[in-house]
Parts: structure tokens; sequence; C-alpha cells
């Protein structure tokens, strides 16, 4: 498998929070976050991202899970899973956690990918992410 790593700068076109009344500071949040990865490796670099996450936090820390797609200028796609821990401590709100890839179009038709995300919010809208991980085109595979 190959290894590969990235960044990835995101703005939230969509979000949404729900404040519960069972636990003092309990909010489910929904998000949808666009934005282009920037990786060493060309099969994800210029990837655009858009990811749905939902997060379960009571005082703006807890749980996210959430689906992703990368699709390229050419048209080829893949497309996962995430899962998480979002943490807010000292004014700063932090997310740490994996991602697999679940399928894929074009060359990424059988693709097998998965690794490990850390990021920051920067703003409302914001966020900044670092991931890395391995990968193993099918084509890679047949050869």
């Amino acid at each position: 498998m190959t290894e590969l790593s990235g960044s990835f700068s995101g703005t939230a076109r969509v979000q949404t929070a729900v404040s519960l009344s069972d636990i003092a500071g309990h909010q489910i949040q929904i998000a949808e976050i666009t934005g282009s990865q920037r990786s060493t490796d060309q099969n994800w670099d210029h990837a655009e991202l858009k990811y749905w996450g939902v997060a379960d936090l009571v005082n703006g820390t807890g749980t996210q899970k959430g689906y992703y797609v990368n699709e390229r200028a050419d048209g080829d796609r893949d497309c996962g899973t995430f899962e998480g821990r979002i943490t807010t401590a000292q004014g700063q709100t932090t997310l740490e956690g994996t991602w697999q890839t679940v399928t894929g179009t074009g060359k990424f038709t059988g693709v097998k990918a998965g690794g490990t995300y850390r990021g920051r919010i920067t703003s409302p809208t914001d966020l900044e992410m670092t991931w890395e991980g391995r990968y193993e085109l099918a084509a890679s595979k047949a050869a």
C-alpha cells in the first residue's frame, strides 16, 4: 500500500444545531463542509472534498461521524466515512479521528484506503485539517 498525507481547509456551506433539554449544553450539530485537498500524492492533490458530519456534543466536546466524497477534475471520485472526537478546551476546538474509503469511480473503483485526521476550527464557519493514511488502487493490486 502507498502512504499519503495532506491537508484540507474547509468552509461550512450548511450548518445547523439543535439544543437538547436532557443535559445542560447538549447539542446535535449537522454540517456540510467543502474545500480543496492538498497532498504530495497527485491522486489526492486538488481533489475537491465535500463532507457531511453529525456531531453529538456536550459543552463543545463529544463525537462526530459522517460521510465524504473527493472529486477530481476528471470526474473520478472516492467516497467514505469518518468518525472521531471533537474537543473544546480553553476556547479552542479540535478534531481527531479516522477515515476509510468505501467506494470509488474511475481509477478509484475498488480502492482500499484509510487513515487518521487531526484538525481545528478556526472560525464559526472554517476549519483546517491534516490527514495521513495508506491506499491501494485496484489496478495496482491486479498488476
